[in-house]
């Protein structure tokens, strides 16, 4: 287009043609220098990822470090298959965004290269780049749909004793039984969406089982995995005393988010090299 203008003012021998020309063909030259600075010199953190099941949204912080005295603008991250994310940047600032992977399957999800770019600040030119963050979401197993018993509960894995000194002695949550004094309900559990839970005080006996690979029904790991991660969660909310029995590895009977936790992770990481 600027050949075509620069051709027609010499034709016509028109200085507002020549004027015209040379201010677009100067603005055009400077935009490909603010375009190139709007992404120069900008530094990356990775940020820490909180596991996530098969199937949700794996969600990677990454720390956009803006060193420079003046702000940046539209500043595009983006990752094929996952879309992009625009942020404006101020100056001498950190900015946070999270950049939302699909969770396909279990294990370690490491963040895929991203692209960075701009188009600020006339949209005539992409300046653009790659990075590779060492960032890494655990995947825990997709909790199955719907889910027996565990087979040994009662059974031979035994139940745990006492745990309380006194009635007000807070021991655990157990299954809502017909009867139960509405005050011990755990109302809070059930607001998150949890089946009825009541709490138990001392004198009461909480439940402890053996989680076994062994009895789990399911024809190939996956299957065995998504039932063993059900039984984990419901464990944890009924208040049981639970254990983890997989082949090569046996995790002793706790409870609680830190037991909880460790109990995902050995079946999100379940055949991988130790």
């Amino acid at each position: 287009m600027l050949g075509a203008m620069l051709l027609g003012a010499i034709n016509y021998s028109n200085s507002l043609g020549f004027a015209l020309t040379f201010l677009l063909a100067s603005l055009s030259v400077v935009s490909i220098i603010h375009t190139f600075r709007n992404l120069h010199g900008l530094s990356f953190h990775p940020g820490h990822s909180r596991p996530v099941f098969a199937g949700e949204q794996a969600l990677f912080p990454i720390g956009i470090e803006n060193r420079r005295d003046a702000p940046r603008f539209a500043v595009d991250l983006a990752l094929t298959g996952a879309g992009r994310v625009t942020v404006d940047l101020e100056a001498n600032a950190l900015n946070w965004i999270e950049l939302r992977v699909p969770a396909i399957r279990r294990g370690r999800l490491y963040l895929p290269r991203c692209t960075v770019e701009t188009r600020f600040p006339l949209g005539l030119f992409r300046a653009w780049g790659y990075i590779q963050l060492n960032s890494e979401c655990l995947i825990y197993p997709k909790p199955a749909e719907a889910c027996s018993i565990p087979p040994k509960l009662g059974g031979s894995s035994g139940h745990g004793g006492d745990r309380g000194r006194g009635s007000d002695d807070f021991v655990g949550l157990r299954a809502y039984q017909a009867g139960d004094p509405l005050r011990h309900i755990h109302w809070k559990a059930v607001s998150r969406g949890h089946e009825l839970v009541t709490k138990q005080f001392g004198g009461e006996r909480a439940e402890r089982i053996w989680l076994d690979w062994e009895e789990t029904p399911g024809t190939n790991v996956e299957t065995r995995l998504s039932h063993l991660c059900r039984w984990v969660l419901a464990a944890e909310v009924r208040g049981w005393v639970y254990g983890l029995a997989l082949p090569r590895r046996r995790i002793p009977p706790d409870r609680g988010d830190g037991h909880r936790r460790h109990c995902l992770e050995a079946l999100a990481l379940f055949g991988e090299p130790s």
